[in-house]
């Protein structure tokens, strides 16, 4: 579930070093979904996906394992129609679902048609979970689909944060509540408890970009904007 085009386009107006911020981003998905395949799950739900992109999450699976099934997840009607119609591998799909009603979506035909719950599932929620207010009651509803997925299972989750530059965090917030597009950066704990008792994969839970050095194009000053992390259900 990608933000509003208002919002995106309102936040680049002041804040135009947040391009630099969605390409590391994708580098961030890409470094997620490669250790999720190397780690020997062969089924992925990319929940809040968006619309399918240059470098989209299948093709960084299928060039470690062709075989690797793909269900892309996003509630916005039209990029479901225009995704479905992008996407031509027999491995992929794409369907409408919230991750906030995870039941129908875990239950939907086409997805149970790619992706067996009863072995492991690598589920990417890459800069989604900061769009959905707490009172939608996401907590609870990742806590579900948690419990549905079996031993071995992976989750991935980017999220942004409000404890590292909160002067920074409140002018995009502010921002998006002027587009109306909710916008719920959390503290460090709170984004830890999505992850349940499930086990943080090296190195925990940490900045999003964990570079040491970042990248000389990168502005440092970016680094503190939210936390990443692969966890896996034992």
């Amino acid at each position: 579930m990608a933000p509003a085009p208002a919002a995106a386009e309102a936040v680049l107006q002041v804040a135009p070093e947040m391009r630099e911020v969605a390409r590391e981003g994708r580098a961030a998905i890409r470094r997620s979904v490669e250790h999720i395949v190397k780690s020997g799950v062969r089924q992925i739900i990319d929940i809040g996906s968006g619309l399918p992109t240059g470098e989209n999450v299948h093709d960084i699976a299928h060039a470690i394992d062709p075989s690797v099934r793909v269900v892309y997840v996003d509630l916005d009607d039209v990029v479901v129609i225009h995704g479905r119609a992008l996407l031509s591998s027999p491995r992929t799909a794409m369907i409408r679902g919230d991750v906030c009603d995870p039941s129908p979506l875990l239950n939907d035909p086409e997805l149970r048609a790619l992706i067996d719950l009863g072995r492991p599932v690598g589920v990417l929620m890459m800069y989604l979970l900061h769009l959905i207010p707490d009172t939608a009651g996401p907590q609870a509803a990742v806590a579900q689909l948690r419990d549905a997925l079996a031993p071995g299972s992976m989750l991935s989750i980017t999220h942004a944060a409000n404890d590292r530059r909160p002067e920074y965090v409140a002018r995009i917030s502010a921002i998006y509540a002027r587009a109306n597009q909710p916008f719920t950066p959390r503290g460090k704990d709170e984004i830890a408890a999505f992850f349940g008792d499930w086990e943080l994969e090296e190195p925990g839970l940490v900045n999003v970009w964990p570079y040491r050095t970042p990248p000389p194009a990168m502005n440092p000053e970016l680094l503190d904007l939210g936390y990443s992390s692969v966890a896996v259900k034992r």
